[in-house]
């Protein structure tokens, strides 16, 4: 009986071997996944980025001028307070610009944005894979900490906010400067350092900030959707049936990346008004709007839904350098390190 009695005991504990191989399989396995060195992935990030940044916003850079002044004449009191009739479209802005104030005037606030445009672009895709590889470095499901939508939205997300809190100074410079019309000598503004430190010894450093926090809410939504929606459906469309990842062609990563920037910049334009208008307001004695929620009341009031949307078509044909980076960038990374 008491033979019995250890037999069935040895049964109940008798460890199952299948599991045990599958754990072990799976812990040798990880052990032989190469570590994620974020350090060296982020340089080499943050270069791809830098590379193209300028190239590709001094290309675009005369659409961006008549967005702006588009965007922000509402509130321009260069506009306002002179008898300069409003523009009618992103054409009546960009013939009347070269016919008042010269060709190069179309560049206009570009010197500004490309030392914008080199740390922002290098910053926004390097932060963006490392917050990324962050978020997805664990193995709570599928070997991921969260679902790889989630990661790529809050990745991108996180990468816009901060980068947009480093480089805010020349953003608010060269929305300042760019829409700032007339010759030479009748601009308020001369240049980065005349706008910059004129503010500053007007308001001080929140002079400066003006319109951080709308710029924020409308950076969560544009580059959450910009960087998220671009990674994970390029992500998809390589994950064939067998579960290897193929290559996407070239072709099709322009189409997805152009849906996604045109889709992103509508879906996020009245908040980038806002936070425009909010910009336009910086350096003023007499400040147009209170705050950001008087700024979305005022505008409202004003011209309803649609004046949250004035420049919205030239954003869709600026939309376009930016799809560019989107595609560009995976091939800058892998003409510099062969696609490590």
């Amino acid at each position: 009986m008491v033979v019995e009695d250890e037999g069935e005991e040895s049964k109940k504990i008798k460890p199952n071997n299948n599991n045990n191989n599958n754990i072990l399989l799976s812990k040798k396995r990880r052990s032989s996944e190469p570590p994620i060195n974020w350090l060296t992935n982020f340089q080499r990030d943050l270069m791809a980025g830098a590379v193209m940044g300028g190239v590709v916003h001094t290309i675009v850079a005369p659409i961006e001028r008549a967005k702006l002044l588009l965007q922000t004449q509402e509130s321009n009191m260069a506009i306002l307070s002179s008898p300069h009739r409003r523009f009618k479209g992103m054409v009546d802005c960009i013939v009347r610009t070269v016919k008042e104030e010269g060709i190069l005037s179309l560049w206009r606030g570009n010197g500004s944005s490309v030392l914008r445009y080199y740390p922002s672009v290098a910053l926004n895709f390097s932060l963006k894979d490392l917050y990324r590889n962050i978020l997805r470095s664990g193995h709570f499901q599928e070997g991921h900490f969260m679902p790889a939508a989630s990661a790529n939205f809050i990745a991108g997300a996180a990468a816009g906010c901060t980068t947009l809190i480093i480089i805010y100074p020349l953003d608010i410079a060269h929305t300042r400067l760019a829409a700032d019309i007339g010759r030479t000598e009748s601009r308020q503004f001369r240049g980065i350092s005349h706008f910059l430190s004129t503010v500053r010894k007007k308001h001080g450093i929140r002079g400066i900030y003006k319109g951080l926090p709308a710029s924020l809410h409308g950076m969560i939504i544009h580059r959450g959707l910009y960087f998220g929606g671009f990674d994970t459906i390029k992500e998809r469309m390589a994950s064939s049936s067998d579960g290897s990842n193929a290559e996407v062609a070239l072709w099709k990563r322009w189409v997805v990346a152009q849906a996604v920037t045109t889709s992103a910049g509508l879906l996020s334009y009245p908040l980038d008004t806002v936070r425009r208008r909010m910009m336009m307001q910086s350096g003023l004695e007499h400040p147009m709007y209170m705050n950001t929620l008087d700024c979305w009341r005022k505008i409202y009031r004003t011209g309803g839904v649609a004046s949250f949307y004035h420049g919205a078509l030239s954003n869709m044909f600026r939309s376009t350098g930016a799809a560019a980076i989107l595609v560009l960038y995976d091939e800058v990374k892998k003409f510099l390190w062969g696609g490590l």
